[in-house]
This record gives C-alpha cells, structure tokens and sequence, in this order.
C-alpha cells in the first residue's frame, strides 16, 4: 500500500513540474518535425502522436512536419529503381517524384487516422495546399538533382486558419514553383520554413541521435543546451559533419527569424518530447537565443 502511495505521489511531482511549462506554452505553436526510425517503428510512431496529441490537449498549437524517406525508398525499390543521394539530398527525377508524392500522402494519412483516434481532429494537406509552400529548383554544388525544391516562400494563412478552428496540422513537405511543377522538400528545410513563418515559439526535431555532441565519437561532450552562436562557433570550427550539419544550420536560422527555442531530439526514446518539453533536465539539446533568460 505504501509502494503504491509512493507511486502515486510520484505521478503527482511530475504534473507540478510540468505545470510552469503548461502554463508558459499554452496557446503557443510548436512545430515537430517527425522522421528518421521513429517512424518505421510502429511503437515508437505511437509514442510520438501521444505526445503530439498530449501538448494539443494541455494548450499548445502543434503542427507537425513529416518525412517519409525510408519509406520512399523502400517503394523506389519495388519498382526496381535505385535511391541515389548527393549531399544527403534525394535525386529525383519524375518517376522518383510521382512516388514520393504517393508515398508521403499515404504516411500523411496513417498520422491523421492516429491522432483522430486519440480524439484530436487533424488535416493533413502537403505544401500545395493553399499555397503553404512556394519553390524553386534546388541545385546541389552547382548539381542537378531533379525534382528537389528550395523554399522561396511560405503562405501560413492556411495553417492559421486550422489552428483557429481546433484542427492539428500534418504538413507533406511537397511544393509548387512558379510554374505550377511539383518539387519534394527536405522535410526538415520545411519544418524550419513553417516554424518561422507562422512565428512558432518551438521548433523540434526528433532524429535518430541523442542530440549534439562537440565530438561524436566522445560521449562524455553531449551538449545539453547551447545558444545559437556558440552553435555556429561548432559549425565554423568543423565539429559537426553529415546530415546533422544542414540540421544545426536550420536550428540557428530558425532561432535568428523569431523561433525562441530548437529542440533536437532521439525520437527512438519513448516520450522523448514529453520529457524534454515538461521536465527540467530534459532528454536532447536545446538551442536557445543569445540573450534568452534561464528556464522554463
């Protein structure tokens, strides 16, 4: 009976910890770019849009931005292709185009059918819709890489117009130039576009590592919060390489155009949102403004 009364006890702490939180960000909007191994696991996936749906429920606006790119190359595959990358960017020709458009409009839906299962209403639309996401061809060091775009553009009325009415907005991030031609978006460019244009108080990114770290192969150098310059001393410096580099760049870009905090988290550690959003330690790095005053 004890045991039990000490776990109940527990629960409560937990809620009283997460109360200054709740209270800060409610009626904020939060952006969550949703990819990487969180989302081809199925318990994980789960894990993800309770949290997603929990911050609805306690007062945030969330908006999700999601990938799909295993999943693309998984059906790039059926249809005897080969996924080719330069630069951690996807080459994609029209074919490779069509696929993804199928592919990231079926994951759209399968997050929609899972929020509205916990009770919360979602729409799910990609960058075409109403214009949300404007573009033009994207080259990679002077490469042609196909069908891939570069923001020129964001129209939030669209996304306002839904977190108005109640609804949670799941984003493909898929564009339209000029010309009216369809172009896939890297998904975190599209998080990163979104979270400044509707003036989002966060931006998250739930990756398949820990967070930052000045020398990955060092686990002792986790870096748990930094701001948005020494982030750049880090990328001047060289410390960081591969796909987290265009992340960390988003991060500070973000932070720079009016997004108060970045979040970059494991999405392979379950409530990983939860955890860093309402408790003090947190679970991922945090990158904040220069001059931004001490928590929550």
């Amino acid at each position: 009976m004890e045991k039990d009364m000490e776990k109940v006890l527990q629960k409560a702490e937990v809620l009283i910890e997460a109360l200054p939180y709740i209270q800060k960000f409610n009626r904020k909007i939060i952006v969550v770019k949703y990819g990487g191994s969180a989302m081809s696991n199925e318990e994980l996936q789960k894990n993800v849009i309770k949290d997603v749906t929990l911050l609805k429920l306690v007062g945030f606006k969330p908006i999700i931005v999601h990938g799909g790119g295993k999943e693309i190359s998984r059906w790039v595959g059926k249809v005897g292709k080969e996924a080719k990358f330069v630069n951690g960017l996807r080459v994609t020709d029209a074919e490779t185009m069509e696929i993804a458009e199928m592919v990231l409009g079926k994951v759209n839906k399968q997050l929609v059918t899972m929020v509205q299962e916990l009770g919360v209403k979602a729409v799910g639309i990609s960058g075409k819709d109403g214009g949300l996401l404007k573009v033009e061809k994207k080259y990679s060091d002077g490469q042609d890489i196909g069908f891939v775009g570069e923001i020129t553009g964001v129209e939030p009325k669209v996304l306002y117009d839904m977190l108005e009415k109640d609804f949670l907005p799941i984003v493909a991030p898929i564009g339209l130039d000029e010309k009216f031609q369809t172009y896939n978006i890297n998904a975190d460019d599209a998080a990163c576009a979104i979270a400044k244009a509707v003036g989002a108080d966060k931006l998250v990114f739930l990756t398949d590592i820990e967070g930052l770290y000045r020398d990955i192969n060092d686990k002792s150098s986790f870096i748990g919060r930094l701001t948005a310059s020494e982030a750049d001393d880090l990328i001047n410096g060289g410390y960081i390489g591969g796909g987290m580099l265009p992340k960390l760049v988003n991060c500070t870009s973000a932070i720079r155009n009016g997004v108060n905090r970045v979040h970059i988290l494991d999405g392979r550690i379950p409530h990983c949102l939860l955890l860093e959003i309402f408790t003090r330690n947190g679970v991922g790095t945090a990158i904040i403004s220069d001059d931004e005053s001490v928590e929550p």
